[in-house]
């Protein structure tokens, strides 16, 4: 009974670990969905960014709406930014989507220590489309 007991107990405590946010859980290197492009997010005084480090196939930023931003590499440009951390998620930021030149409101969501929920929206974050993130290891 005792080690049921305690087994129950390390179980509890394992889990409650694994499910608590922390705020600068979300800095790292990060796969998008498609796993074509990685992300770093990084933290910057009291704010959030991610900066596309890496994609599959590298292109121009040619969906940009700014003629200026047209001939611009999409290495390196920031997607993320402006994010700040209210205790459970991630708010208040932009995400630019390169595949058609939009930049849309954002929340970001921990779904564990290694997958992040990425909701980019207009206006209200139920009108939108959420995407995951995987922890690059």
């Amino acid at each position: 009974m005792k080690k049921i007991i305690l087994a129950f107990i390390l179980f509890v405590f394992t889990n409650a670990s694994f499910s608590q946010t922390t705020k600068d859980q979300v800095v790292g290197d990060w796969w998008n969905d498609t796993k074509e492009g990685k992300v770093q997010i990084y933290k910057q005084g009291d704010k959030y960014f991610g900066k596309l480090i890496w994609t599959k196939n590298p292109r121009k930023d040619v969906e940009n709406p700014d003629a200026k931003l047209k001939t611009r590499d999409l290495v390196g440009i920031t997607l993320l930014k402006n994010f700040t951390y209210n205790g459970k998620t991630w708010e208040d930021g932009t995400i630019y989507d390169p595949k058609n030149g939009k930049t849309y409101s954002c929340i970001i969501k921990a779904k564990s220590i290694d997958v992040l929920d990425i909701r980019g929206f207009i206006g209200f974050s139920l009108l939108g489309r959420s995407t995951a993130w995987t922890r690059v290891k």
